[in-house]
């Protein structure tokens, strides 16, 4: 059956309000900057947003009043530094005081990991001794049963709803995704819903041929958005090597011309 459907509706379906939203999760790649520009249009309210590194996108959603409580390891801009209306939210409750638990990115996942194997927490012993438990009221410390040794127990997160954006997919939600995806596999399991939002729209034939792309099972996910460059300003894996090569041609053109125009080339 397919389940295609336009970006308005997929957010108006399954983004209500009040509800938690794992975006961003490929890290610094395929980050769905349509869906959550989107959610702004439609001003969705007291969200709460999941992720790792969340690049700028957590930051416009916080500035544009749609969020209520951040479970994220970062929020910024790699270039820029920590992220603006973030700050402003945090320092001067600007457009409004939000809730912030952190995370590192590491203990991100496995807190999503942990709700996609129907677990309540992973043990761990990252973060012992740091600052962010401290800051993180839902982690607990505890000895470790088999040797008594400190453990830090991260919970179980889970989404109402994962976005991912794909290189493709075809009608049906069965999805390729490659190059870094961070935690996008740990965070599609783990939500309840899942959109899809792909720059191509091919055939099962196309995504059976490649099994070893396949992100994950297609019964978790609910809308398949055909929205090519959703991405954007982000890049994605698929596109890197072809707009390498145009650089590459337009520079060189463009020192063949500035050679030739110097005299140091003939013909």
């Amino acid at each position: 059956m397919s389940k295609l459907t336009a970006m308005a509706a997929a957010i108006a379906q399954y983004v209500p309000d009040g509800s938690s939203v794992a975006i961003g999760l490929a890290l610094e790649p395929l980050i769905p900057f349509a869906a959550g520009h989107e959610i702004i249009r439609q001003r969705r309210r007291n969200l709460t947003l999941i992720g790792p590194i969340s690049d700028i996108l957590f930051d416009q959603l916080i500035g544009a009043d749609c969020v209520e409580k951040v479970k994220a390891a970062w929020i910024g801009n790699v270039s820029e530094g920590l992220a603006h209306s973030y700050r402003r939210a945090t320092e001067q409750s600007i457009p409004r005081a939000i809730i912030t638990e952190e995370y590192s990115n590491y203990t991100i996942g496995l807190a999503l990991l942990a709700a996609s194997l129907g677990v309540p927490y992973i043990p761990s012993r990252s973060l012992l001794g740091g600052d962010i438990p401290r800051q993180n009221p839902t982690f607990r410390q505890q000895p470790s049963p088999l040797d008594g040794s400190p453990l830090l127990l991260v919970p179980a997160v889970q989404p109402d709803v994962t976005i991912i954006h794909v290189q493709r997919s075809d009608e049906e939600g069965n999805a390729h995704l490659w190059g870094s995806i961070g935690v996008s596999e740990e965070a599609m399991l783990a939500a309840r819903d899942v959109i899809l939002v792909a720059d191509e729209i091919v055939s099962r034939d196309v995504i059976l041929s490649d099994p070893n792309r396949v992100l994950g099972p297609s019964f978790k996910v609910r809308a398949v958005v055909h929205e090519p460059w959703a991405r954007i300003p982000p890049p994605s894996p698929a596109c890197i090597i072809a707009i390498t090569s145009i650089t590459t041609s337009i520079m060189y053109e463009r020192a063949r011309r500035r050679a030739f125009s110097n005299g140091s080339m003939s013909g």
